[in-house]
């Protein structure tokens, strides 16, 4: 890196040498972490045919393959998918407002993707290292919202303005739930940077991890993040059975993937905050050989993973919540959760040092 940064001073001056060297290493970073999410968010999708598939006694896809190699039979459906969709039509409706509706669809993507600046997949790797990461990541999926609101009063349809509205409402109502969890591990941590509340988790095994001592906080996290996907059993903004696809009702070709692509994308994003948050990132489960062997970022990686298979899992098990249900379920169930953890849990940080000091609370408090 050094030796680089020394080639770009000699060749371009030393006054804009290292400008133009940090410019050329953060596009590089970006690229880096797009082409891969990209990558990800196409294979997921097939992912979740397959397992469903195999959890519902079918097949899945099995025919579209590399070079026709038989063994790669289904593996390439995703590149088809993804070949087809751009060769498809974009239609505007005559009603719809033209300007807003395309904007919709880049509304809900962008933000899915620039919450991934402040991300960190290791000690070293991260883009923007900011002390204020978690607030940024905050603001970045509540502007999601924007793109599915305007998508659906654009559409200039019924079915498309009652997804939206749905989608505002559900997105309200667990933005909150999801923020006051975070509070937990903000009081835990004493930071809202993600690299200092991944390193509030080391010690010796996964028993230091904020997953214990903030189980009901997680699981308040993840259904929410569940909830704020608009994912199964909560995508009534969706709802085929009732309001035949919702929001994105009118929207084909190019401008209809934009949105699946947020949709999983976003996925990936709260799969990997509750890992870093609560599963302690990068950290092996047990600080001894051949646990430590395994490289910081193949953990946080399997982690993920994880967490993406109970997405997809979901899906193949519970059946879709009512509108009022899923209301009632983030109003009068996980807010006043939440409220009673915060109050709990600065109870237990204002005992005296000795009894924090004592296990298992040394565990956590340090």
């Amino acid at each position: 890196m050094e030796y680089a940064q020394q080639l770009f001073g000699d060749f371009f001056g030393a006054e804009w040498g290292p400008a133009l060297f940090v410019l050329t290493k953060n596009v590089l970073l970006i690229f880096a972490i797009v082409l891969p999410l990209m990558l990800a968010v196409a294979y997921l999708t097939f992912a979740e045919r397959k397992i469903i598939a195999f959890m519902q006694m079918r097949v899945g896809p099995n025919r579209v393959t590399f070079f026709g190699i038989p063994w790669l039979g289904g593996w390439a459906q995703p590149i088809a998918d993804a070949v087809k969709a751009v060769m498809k039509e974009i239609i505007v409706p005559s009603g719809a407002n033209k300007f807003l509706f395309v904007l919709a669809p880049i509304l809900t993507f962008a933000p899915a993707l620039a919450a991934w600046a402040v991300v960190p997949f290791s000690p070293e790797v991260v883009l923007a290292d900011i002390n204020a990461a978690l607030l940024y990541i905050l603001a970045m999926t509540s502007m999601g919202v924007y793109g599915v609101i305007i998508a659906g009063w654009a559409s200039n349809s019924k079915y498309a303005f009652l997804g939206a509205m749905r989608s505002a409402a559900q997105v309200v109502s667990y933005e909150l739930a999801m923020g006051f969890a975070l509070v937990c591990v903000l009081m835990m941590s004493q930071s809202l940077n993600l690299g200092d509340i991944v390193m509030g988790q080391q010690g010796g095994s996964f028993l230091n991890w904020y997953l214990l001592p903030l189980f009901p906080m997680f699981l308040v996290y993840f259904i929410s993040g569940v909830a704020e996907t608009n994912r199964a059993p909560f995508d009534v903004a969706e709802g085929e059975s009732e309001i035949v696809a919702g929001f994105h009702v009118e929207y084909s070709g190019m401008a209809f993937t934009v949105f699946f692509l947020a949709e999983y994308s976003n996925m990936i994003l709260v799969a990997t905050l509750a890992s870093i948050i609560f599963l302690g990132g990068w950290l092996p489960p047990v600080n001894i050989a051949p646990f430590t062997l395994v490289p910081g970022f193949i953990w946080l990686v399997l982690k993920i993973a994880f967490l993406l298979f109970c997405f997809l899992w979901f899906r193949a098990t519970f059946p879709r919540y009512r509108y009022d249900q899923i209301m009632r379920l983030g109003w009068k169930v996980f807010i006043p959760i939440t409220l009673v953890w915060i109050l709990l849990l600065g109870l237990v940080m204002q005992l005296p040092s000795s009894i924090l000091s004592a296990f298992p609370l040394n565990l956590w408090f340090h």
